[in-house]
C-alpha cells in the first residue's frame, strides 16, 4: 500500500494529478513517465488497473484514472495509518493525454536534494514549506532502494561525510553492500516501516533516516521547527497531512478541455 501514496505523488509532481504516470510505452521514440530513472521502482499498478476496470463494469466510463488513483493514495493512507487518517478527496480530475520520460528528473525531488532546492520544488507546485515537510512524513511507510541514498551524489553511508547515526549506517552498510551486487531495498523507517504515523520526524531528529533530502530538514529554521512540532505531537501531523494530501491531490487538475476519461489507464482513448 505504501507504493500507492508513492505512485500518487509521483504523478502529480509530474504535469499535475493527472494519471500520466501510469501511460505505458506507445512506441519506442515517445518513452513515458513510467519509464523515468525516478519511477523505474514504482509499484502499484495493478491495482489501479483492477479498480478501473471494475468501476468500469459497474459505472461505464465516468470516473477518470487520475480519480481512481487519488482514492488510492487516500485509501492506502487510511489503512497505512491502522484507519486513523481518513479524509475526503475531491473528485473531477481528468487524465492527461501527454506523459514525457525527460519530465521526470525535472519535477521531481531528488533525494539529495538541500532544503532550499526541495522548498523551490514543492513551491513550482503551489505548496508551502510546510506542507513539505508534512508530506515528508510519507517516508514512515515503504522500502527504498540502496542507489537512492548509497552513490557518487549522496553518499550517506561516508562516516567522514554523513551525520547518519552510526548504528543504522552500519546496518545499512551490511544490506546494500553485499557481494551479490544487487540493488538491495531496505525499509525507510527502522522503528515502525508499516505504519503511517509520525516516528519518522523523531527518526529525522535522531539522525536515523536514509535520504540526505530527509536529513536536510534540519538545516533551516522553518522546516526545522516543523520537524520538531510533529515529532512532539502525532495528532498535529496527522491534521496537517489530511489537508497536504488534498492540496498535491489539486495539482494542476485537468478538465474536459483538455484531458479525458481513460477506458484504460495505461492508453489512451483512441476515438
Amino acid at each position: 500500500m505504501a507504493g500507492l501514496v508513492r505512485l500518487f505523488f509521483h504523478d502529480c509532481f509530474i504535469r499535475g494529478c493527472d494519471a500520466s504516470v501510469l501511460l505505458d510505452l506507445a512506441d519506442p521514440s515517445s518513452a513515458t513517465e513510467k519509464f523515468g530513472l525516478p519511477n523505474l521502482s514504482l509499484r502499484g499498478f495493478e491495482v489501479i488497473d483492477a479498480a478501473k476496470a471494475r468501476i468500469e463494469k459497474e459505472c461505464g466510463n465516468v470516473v477518470s484514472c487520475a480519480d481512481v488513483l487519488a482514492f488510492a493514495g487516500r485509501d492506502a493512507t487510511y489503512f497505512l495509518s491502522n484507519k486513523k487518517v481518513y479524509f475526503e478527496m475531491p473528485a473531477g480530475r481528468y487524465d492527461g493525454r501527454v506523459s514525457l520520460i525527460n519530465e521526470t528528473l525535472i519535477h521531481l525531488p531528488p533525494p539529495f536534494a538541500t532544503v532550499e532546492q526541495l522548498k523551490a520544488n514543492f513551491a513550482s507546485k503551489g505548496l508551502s514549506a510546510d506542507e513539505m515537510v508534512t508530506l515528508s512524513g510519507a517516508h514512515t511507510i515503504g522500502v527504498s532502494h540502496c542507489s537512492s541514498f548509497d552513490d557518487d551524489f549522496s553518499d550517506r553511508l561516508n562516516a567522514s561525510t554523513s551525520d547518519m547515526d552510526p548504528k543504522l549506517m552500519a546496518s545499512l552498510e551490511k544490506q546494500c553492500r553485499s557481494d551479490t551486487g544487487n540493488d538491495n531495498t531496505v525499509v525507510q523507517d527502522i522503528k515502525t516501516p508499516n505504519k503511517l504515523d509520525n516516528k519518522y520526524y523523531k527518526n529525522v531528529l535522531s539522525h536515523e533516516v536514509l535520504f540526505a533530502s530527509d536529513a536536510a530538514l534540519l538545516t533551516a529554521d522553518d522546516t526545522s521547527a516543523a520537524v520538531r512540532a510533529y515529532a512532539e505531537d502525532n495528532n498535529v501531523w496527522e491534521e496537517k497531512f489530511k489537508a497536504a494530501m488534498v492540496r498535491m491531490g489539486a495539482i494542476e487538475v485537468k478538465t474536459s478541455a483538455d484531458g479525458e476519461i481513460r477506458r484504460s489507464c495505461r492508453i489512451l482513448n483512441t476515438y
